[in-house]
């Protein structure tokens, strides 16, 4: 380890003192990281803060689980969230976490500690292009040069973060930079631009459009999952009697009182009442709807979709997605000044019977079976009992696998960014991170992380994040033995599964190792009293849920040939 020897001095102001006074000037709550010599002195000014507004330090287990929290904190907020890390494998580390972040519209900053500016082009300790190696999974990526420059370098990298199709932006940050003496005040806190509504004229167009077609619906996407969005929408639907389908980015905008208006949510495999509803439409409103989160090729495979599209930003365009119109501004006012003009609109009385039967379909497919194998739990089983033991004001984040399908099909959610899924990357491990970050954010509500045994493990070092913040969360391990979402697929494509099976774990002894509580669940006649104990009790806990995926099958049932 280097030895930072350059005599401190409280009068003078450091490139660290700018960076930290940055991000209080953009009102960061929370920064993610692990230390490290190049970047040392930005957590010593986080650690003992000489200004009264300094973000609160979180020191995590492992740099990408702290760009995971970050995520969490900009999905949930809207507003970038903050990671730091140190030089070398402190950045490359980071990368997974961007990549994830950047692809699903989650705004992150990360800042990384880099060798002193002699050394950027030796082969020196922890010397690597920082900049070039995390470009291609961010919007924004730079390395500061001049001391003074590094406010304006992160102004402009928190900018990039929040605008647009949001994502994630970095900063690398040499270390004779951070220990260098600055005159540069920060940045002022910045106003981001108000975009205004669409044209007044598509908005007419598009209300009549509306009226004329005999069965319109309304695709709800990430972007459409902003608050002021979500109430833009449901004013509207207050008005409509519009059917909705919800991308797994779009859960919770629907609300219990509109959801005579819901009809299911979509993605990854083409198998849903919301796919059926789409391929019935003859005019299809995408809102706020991003094409990672759903391709256009799944939801409208014939190429002849009508479909109006209405963002803040242009649609990616394809073979598939061809919009007849684009209203692009602010979404929230584009749906205030179309409400007006659709009020009291009813869906033909043609397609009333269709979606009475689709929404039958929805309760019923809902429905747990009777338990016939002793000792292993049915996944809607254990979804109808954390449904009725999760309040609206609850998080729930979901990992990657089996469950992940079970839970995006069949867990409803009633507010919007409550209920989070990796679905542009499918990230493993995101989970617990996601709700490390949610009950910061969300303190006076709990949190439940739903994992499998296989990607629990891919973060699960961070209990001992959650029991050092003391955090109030319900870890939820759907075990098998299995990487089983691999497992299902490998037998429909080849018949058989390879590579894909691994060791126990006691995850009751893992979780009272860190010093969080352990429960498991024996038989389904005891999974409703364990998991009234999780949630009963203040702090992390660990509940493990013996799984029976033998009904998976169901899962694979007329998927696309190319979603494998």
């Amino acid at each position: 380890m280097e030895e930072n020897t350059m005599p401190e001095n409280e009068t003078k102001r450091y490139g660290a003192n700018l960076i930290v006074e940055s991000l209080a000037n953009h009102g960061v709550e929370y920064v993610f990281g692990i230390p490290g010599a190049k970047i040392d002195r930005v957590f010593d000014q986080l650690d003992h803060p000489q200004i009264e507004n300094a973000p609160r330090l979180v020191v995590t287990r492992h740099e990408q689980n702290a760009a995971f929290m970050a995520a969490g904190v900009g999905r949930i907020t809207g507003k970038p969230g903050v990671v730091i890390t140190t030089s070398g494998p402190g950045v490359s580390n980071l990368a997974t976490g961007l990549l994830t972040a950047n692809a699903e519209g989650d705004p992150v900053l990360a800042i990384s500690g880099q060798v002193q500016r002699k050394d950027l082009l030796r082969q020196t300790h922890q010397s690597i292009r920082n900049a070039d190696l995390l470009a291609p999974v961010t919007k924004y990526s730079a390395e500061v040069q001049d001391p003074n420059n590094i406010s304006e370098m992160l102004a402009n990298a928190y900018q990039a973060a929040e605008s647009g199709k949001q994502g994630a932006s970095f900063v690398s940050v040499p270390q004779d930079v951070t220990d260098s003496v600055v005159t540069a005040a920060p940045i002022r806190t910045l106003t981001a631009p108000k975009l205004g509504p669409a044209s007044p004229t598509d908005i007419a167009l598009l209300a009549q459009k509306i009226k004329d077609a005999e069965l319109p619906v309304l695709l709800l996407g990430m972007r459409a999952s902003s608050a002021e969005v979500t109430a833009a929408v449901r004013d509207l639907l207050a008005v409509t009697e519009l059917p909705v389908v919800e991308t797994f980015q779009g859960a919770g905008i629907i609300s219990h009182a509109q959801e005579k208006n819901f009809f299911g949510r979509v993605g990854l495999f083409h198998n849903q009442p919301g796919d059926v509803l789409l391929k019935q439409s003859d005019l299809i409103i995408t809102i706020g709807y991003d094409p990672i989160e759903y391709e256009p090729r799944n939801w409208n495979a014939a190429e002849d979709a009508r479909v109006i599209v209405i963002d803040s930003e242009p649609a990616q365009i394809d073979q598939n997605l061809q919009p007849e119109t684009e209203l692009i501004g602010d979404i929230a006012q584009t749906l205030a000044f179309l409400e007006p003009q659709l009020r009291g609109y009813r869906v033909a009385e043609g397609a009333t019977h269709f979606l009475d039967h689709l929404r039958n379909e929805l309760t019923v497919r809902d429905l747990p079976p009777v338990a016939t194998k002793p000792g292993l739990v049915h996944p809607l089983a254990i979804i109808q009992e954390l449904q009725a033991l999760t309040t609206d004001d609850m998080t729930v984040a979901v990992d990657v696998g089996s469950f992940y399908i079970w839970m995006a099909r069949h867990f409803r959610s009633y507010e919007p960014r409550h209920l989070l899924f990796s679905n542009g990357m499918q990230t493993l491990g995101v989970a617990l991170p996601w709700a490390i970050a949610a009950s910061l954010v969300r303190p006076h509500s709990k949190a439940i992380s739903v994992s499998g045994d296989g990607g629990f493990l891919f973060s699960g070092q961070e209990l001992e994040t959650a029991v050092r913040l003391h955090s109030n969360l319900v870890q939820i391990i759907w075990n098998d033995g299995h990487y089983d979402m691999v497992k299902f697929q490998e037998e429909k494509k080849y018949g058989r599964n390879a590579a894909v099976d691994f060791g126990p774990v006691d995850f009751v002894q893992y979780a009272e190792s860190f010093g969080a509580k352990g429960l498991r669940v024996t038989d389904a006649a005891n999974l409703r009293s364990v998991l009234e104990e999780a949630f009963n009790t203040d702090g992390p806990v660990v509940v493990d849920i013996p799984v029976d995926y033998s009904e998976n099958s169901k899962l694979a049932a007329d998927m696309l040939d190319d979603q494998f």
